[in-house]
This record gives C-alpha cells, sequence and structure tokens, in this order.
C-alpha cells in the first residue's frame, strides 16, 4: 500500500512523485495547486495532476479535468476537459456525469450530442443528483434525445424539487400555475413559488409578488407584493423592475412617487423591456418624475416601437411629423405610421389616410 501525503509539500512526498507513486503525485499536485509549503503554481499543478491521472487516479483526473475546462496552468480546452471527465464518469461520480451532460447537450469539447447528454444525466439523476434531474426533465419535456413524454419529464422535475433545487421548484410552481401536466392550483404553485423564492431565485420571487398582488393562491397583498418584487428586482429581475414601477405610479401598496416609478422603469427599460420603454417615453415627455426631455421621449418611444409595439409606433410617427425632440422627417413618418397600421392600429390607418396613403 502506498504511503499517504497530505497535500503538503515535503521531501518524502517529492521523491515518491518523482518516482512514480501516483498518490504522491496527487498530493504535490494538490500542494501546487494551494501553495502549501510550497509556491503555489497551477502549471506545476497541472503536470502533476496529469502524471496521477494517467494512471488512473480518480481524483486527479477530476482536478486536471477541471483546469482544463477554466484554463488554469494549462491552455483552455474543453476537448481535453472531456477526456478527464470521461473516466471520472464511468467511476460513478455524479457531479462529472452531470457536467459531461451539459457539455454533450450544449456541444462544448465533443459534438452536440442531445442522446448522449440525456445518457450522463440519467446516471447523475439515478443518484438523486438535482440539477440532474432538472435538466433530464426538460429533456423528456421537448423531446431532446429521449422519447417526448411530459409525464416522465415532470416526475423528473418534480424529484428535483423534491430534492431542493430552486429552478425545479420555480418550474413546478409554473406547472401548477397553468396546469400543464397537473391539476391546476394556484395554492401549489404558490408553495413551490415560494421555496425557490426563499433560496434567492429571482423569477421565483417575481411570482410570488405577482401572486400577491393578483391573490392567486394566496391572501390578496399589495404590502407583500411590493416586498417581493423588489426582492427580484434588487437581483436584476427586469419583470419584478417594471412592476415595481408600476405599483409605484399608482400608489398601490407604496405612497405614489412618480420618481421612484421612473427609476425602475429605468432599470426595465435598459433590459428591453418594452412597456416600460413605452411608459419612459410618456414620461420624458410630459415631464412626469424625470426632467422633462423631448429627446429622451423619443428615444423611448423609438426602443418601443422597434420592438413592434404599435402604440409606440403610432407615437413615434407623430414625433417624426412634428420634429419633436428628433430631426423633423415626413418619410420615417410614414415608415411609423404604416408599421402601426398594418398590425390594425386605427389612429395610424386614418394618418395614413389624410396623408393620402391607402
Amino acid at each position: 500500500m502506498s504511503p499517504h501525503y497530505d497535500g503538503m509539500y515535503d521531501e518524502g512526498c517529492c521523491q515518491a512523485a518523482m518516482n512514480g507513486d501516483m498518490d504522491a503525485q496527487f498530493e504535490l499536485a494538490q500542494a501546487y495547486f494551494k501553495g502549501e509549503g510550497v509556491a503555489q503554481s497551477y502549471s506545476e499543478a497541472a503536470k502533476w495532476y496529469t502524471l496521477s491521472a494517467a494512471q488512473g487516479h480518480t481524483e486527479a483526473q477530476f482536478h486536471i479535468g477541471w483546469m482544463y475546462y477554466y484554463g488554469e496552468g494549462v491552455e483552455q480546452s474543453f476537448k481535453e476537459a472531456v477526456r478527464w471527465f470521461i473516466p471520472v464518469a464511468e467511476k460513478g461520480d455524479e457531479t462529472t456525469q452531470y457536467n459531461l451532460g451539459l457539455m454533450y447537450e450544449y456541444g462544448d469539447g465533443v459534438e452536440q450530442d442531445y442522446k448522449e447528454a440525456a445518457k450522463w444525466y440519467a446516471m447523475a439523476a439515478k443518484q438523486g443528483f438535482a440539477m440532474a434531474q432538472y435538466n433530464l426533465g426538460w429533456m423528456f419535456r421537448s423531446g431532446k434525445g429521449v422519447d417526448q413524454c411530459d409525464a416522465v419529464g415532470l416526475a423528473y422535475i418534480r424529484k428535483a424539487a423534491e430534492g431542493g433545487y430552486a429552478d425545479a421548484q420555480s418550474s413546478l410552481g409554473v406547472a401548477y400555475f397553468n396546469g400543464n401536466g397537473v391539476e391546476q392550483s394556484y395554492e401549489k404553485a404558490f408553495e413551490w413559488f415560494m421555496k425557490a423564492a426563499e433560496q434567492g431565485l429571482a423569477d421565483a420571487q417575481c411570482n410570488v409578488g405577482l401572486a400577491y398582488y393578483k391573490g392567486d393562491g394566496v391572501e390578496q397583498s399589495y404590502e407583500k407584493a411590493i416586498e417581493w418584487y423588489t426582492r427580484s428586482a434588487e437581483e436584476g429581475n427586469q419583470y419584478a423592475r417594471y412592476n415595481l414601477g408600476f405599483m409605484y405610479e399608482n400608489g398601490e401598496g407604496v405612497e405614489q412617487s412618480y420618481e421612484e416609478a421612473a427609476k425602475w422603469y429605468i432599470l426595465a427599460a435598459n433590459e428591453g423591456y418594452v412597456t416600460a420603454q413605452y411608459n419612459l417615453g410618456w414620461m420624458y415627455r410630459d415631464g412626469i418624475g424625470v426632467e422633462q426631455s423631448l429627446e429622451k421621449s423619443a428615444e423611448y418611444f423609438k426602443a418601443a416601437a422597434e420592438q413592434g409595439l404599435a402604440d409606440a409606433q403610432y407615437l413615434l410617427a407623430i414625433i417624426y411629423y412634428n420634429g419633436e425632440g428628433i430631426e423633423q422627417s415626413l418619410e420615417e413618418s410614414v415608415r411609423w405610421f404604416k408599421a402601426a397600421a398594418e398590425q390594425g392600429h386605427e389612429d395610424a390607418l386614418e394618418n395614413l389616410s389624410q396623408l393620402g396613403f391607402e
């Protein structure tokens, strides 16, 4: 039996490593990786991990795989990462099985292969690895790499949710909210949204806020809606940011504040939320909650119009026609009237008729 080394550099470990002892090579690699007893060096760590891994040392294979994955001490290579992950996964390591599933699903270092991804996810899922259960669940629901089956997919998602995986809990909440594959229940939807929200998942926090706002599955409360929207918004969720803006604009659950509404609308608009862009167009046009600016008004209306919002397209046409905050252009005005008219906007159709366009 080989002697045990504790990952600290010493002469005995070094000599054993140079003599080919794979355990000593692994421990020496650990010492270099952590900088314990020796100057920290990812390149030296990679060298000794590789020597140990080549002899079949599972932990060394795992570590060198991740070093290639991130490019630490070696030139980054997903292909080499896969090469070293495979023997670790074949020995039953669920984390590596899951990571191989990801790499096959997205084609990182290998040709994209949903069937192979599903195979590795299934191995990890069988061991109770929640993220693998969740991903496998979505593969069954979408029919990627497996025969499509909503029931099987939802069963895997439920296992992941019951295992505490927040994304799965949120997805199960959506299933109950919409009645997809389960009996529709706002109460159960709220229960699962809350489990995920309490773990900090922004999408779930937004859904909890929406449930409180509407009273879906829980007693209606604007104050609780504000609380959960705020948590979600602070994590960057654009829907929560818009909803907060709306509630501040209308004084729902909070003292009405156009300034606070504009703040949240701006954050949502900068993420491309079209209704926030449209609302800001009006706020800047009228100087509500912000310093009045026809230029910024035109900018936000244009952003919303370019995303296809008919009302914004109509207003942008008027702005171009009058040259309000933007260079006057009859050609651009007609273009945006037509865009709105194609969506059935009656005022746009009337304006086109008045301009001589049928």
